[in-house]
């Protein structure tokens, strides 16, 4: 509540004499929290980002960035980052998750958008002072899988034989990862932080911007864990974003099937991670909603894990590890 008061007393002094009331708007998977300020028949948002668990600098930075390419993000309209309160301008109250929900007919329009977006974003050459999507990064999230999806969620102990596939598994994941073109990544370009807004999309959340692999934000936005896409529909979806960024002058590779492989491997990297991720928000924050997420995104390295010759090895222990999922087949293979 003293947290609370903090705010609403930073609020005061941004509008003397105003009349406002505060409500939640939403939560995410750190310590931020955000909240709509309503007065004078606007909104805006304001986020809440605790000084000794959160850093507004790189939120601010790369909000700057991003305005400077043409897409939607938050405008600033007020900043103390010392004691982590950011006044921003409000992108709405529907993300595209609730909208797709509601009308799964928006789809194709809705992720036109979000695409002619990402190749917008991905078009800026200012990276300065974006941390380096490279081999300790990705290396330190493929680790979350063993350290908290098989050993806290699983409580399962890798043989020193599994341990060897997954080493070997991660050493073909990184090679490739590693091998493709960078560009500026969102790092959580998905359903959650896409807003129903003019024009569309609303961007959120990407304070945890990168520069990496060109193919990164487009698995979060099409392999996503919160809304299940049928394949061939990806496929199409996928198709139409390389076209664009082919145009668009993107070092995107030059034959689509090299550029899918591509695709799909850096997927494996985020599922094996997303896997993680989720367990350690369950186990250790107390967020046990992800854990329903967990299946769809289990089906999507599965998916890959199938078709590559290269990930049968950790296939074959995904399904040690769940032996009621072995067996499972999927349909065509690279």
């Amino acid at each position: 509540m003293e947290r609370i008061q903090q705010l609403e007393n930073w609020i005061r002094v941004q509008f003397p004499g105003k009349l406002f009331t505060l409500e939640p708007a939403s939560a995410d998977a750190s310590f931020r929290r955000y909240f709509r300020v309503g007065f004078d028949n606007q909104t805006l948002i304001v986020m809440d980002a605790p000084p000794q668990y959160e850093n507004c600098a790189p939120f601010l930075h790369v909000a700057k960035i991003l305005a400077a390419t043409g897409v939607h993000v938050p405008k600033i309209l007020g900043q103390d980052p010392e004691r982590g309160f950011l006044l921003l301008s409000d992108l709405g109250h529907t993300t595209f998750l609730r909208a797709l929900e509601q009308t799964p007919d928006l789809a194709n329009q809705f992720y036109r958008d979000a695409t002619d977006a990402l190749v917008q974003m991905q078009m800026s050459q200012r990276i300065e002072g974006l941390p380096l999507y490279g081999q300790t990064l990705l290396q330190q999230e493929l680790d979350l899988f063993p350290d908290w999806y098989v050993a806290k969620h699983l409580q399962l102990e890798l043989s020193e034989k599994q341990q060897t596939v997954l080493r070997n598994a991660f050493g073909h994941i990184l090679q490739n990862n590693l091998a493709q073109a960078k560009v500026l990544v969102h790092r959580d370009y998905h359903s959650r932080n896409l807003m129903v807004s003019t024009p569309n999309p609303g961007i959120l959340d990407f304070q945890d911007a990168v520069y990496g692999p060109i193919t990164y934000d487009l698995v979060s936005l099409f392999k996503d864990a919160y809304i299940r896409w049928d394949e061939d529909r990806i496929l199409d979806w996928a198709i139409r974003y390389w076209e664009k960024a082919r145009q668009a002058g993107l070092p995107v590779a030059s034959d689509f099937s090299d550029f899918y492989r591509d695709f799909e491997w850096m997927g494996v990297q985020r599922h094996l991670k997303v896997l993680g991720i989720f367990a350690r928000l369950n186990y250790r924050d107390g967020k046990a909603a992800y854990l329903n997420d967990m299946p769809l995104v289990m089906d999507y390295l599965r998916a890959a894990c199938e078709r590559y010759r290269e990930l049968r090895a950790l296939l074959s222990l995904l399904d040690e590890l769940h032996p009621a999922k072995s067996g499972q087949k999927i349909g065509y293979t690279f």
